[in-house]
């Protein structure tokens, strides 16, 4: 399965099931990921390599080893068959909770634990129209205490009028990083940023559009629908 770089372009491709050519789907390393992973990935060569001058390296060759497999894995981006629907999942996970709110839209709001892929992705195609950095506290995403945890708000013009999307920092992630600025446009399933480890996004439903999910079922970013007719 090859790693490299994820590239800028967000373009969807295939792989929540494989594809029906057979082909492995190709997997990349999450953009934003690089001042975690490059210097445990140096510090990991640089130990292995002096192992062969004093067996006493192993002591640091082997965490720092394994810590680096952690971190491919924590930060893996694998390219997603887009799946159908109006309104997609934005992120890998657990639906955590479906709240209806005052003004008629819904909100569900989706747990990433440590083992998700964090890539987040537009829940429907439009425009950007703003990427909100909001600071605040850092308990674990599962509290219901998170909504006043740091969190990047996002607002999307799309044909169902304006769509929120909340990125929700928990007790480890510390790092939200976009990838695209307000005014973009964005097709359904495009990546649009990253949550460094453990965390939670909320999607807001508009008011009138059913949701098609339940507490407690698993979601995979821009193939699960939330939505339904």
């Amino acid at each position: 399965m090859p790693i490299s770089p994820s590239p800028h372009s967000s373009a969807p491709a295939g792989d929540a099931l494989a594809p029906a050519n057979g082909r492995r789907p190709r997997v990349t390393i999450a953009r934003g990921a690089t001042p975690w992973f490059v210097p445990t990935l140096a510090t990991a060569a640089i130990t292995t390599a002096l192992t062969r001058r004093s067996g006493k390296w192993a002591a640091a060759a082997v965490p720092a080893c394994a810590l680096s497999a952690g971190m491919l894995w924590f930060f893996r981006d694998p390219e997603r068959e887009i799946g159908t629907g109006r309104v997609i999942s934005p992120a890998d996970g657990v639906v955590q909770s479906i709240d209806a709110w005052p003004d008629g839209r819904t909100r569900v709001a989706i747990f990433m634990s440590p083992l998700n892929v964090h890539v987040n992705r537009a829940p429907l195609p439009g425009t950007v129209t703003s990427v909100e950095h909001v600071s605040g506290t850092y308990v674990p995403a599962f509290n219901k205490d998170s909504d006043n945890n740091e969190r990047v708000v996002w607002h999307f013009d799309t044909e169902l009028g304006d769509i929120e999307m909340v990125q929700i920092a928990g007790a480890v992630a510390r790092r939200i990083v976009p990838y695209v600025d307000a005014g973009t446009k964005v097709e359904q399933g495009e990546r649009i940023g990253l949550i460094r480890f453990g965390s939670r996004v909320d999607t807001y439903l508009p008011a009138g559009v059913e949701v098609g999910v339940e507490v407690g079922q698993k979601t995979t970013a821009g193939v699960t629908r939330l939505d339904r007719d």
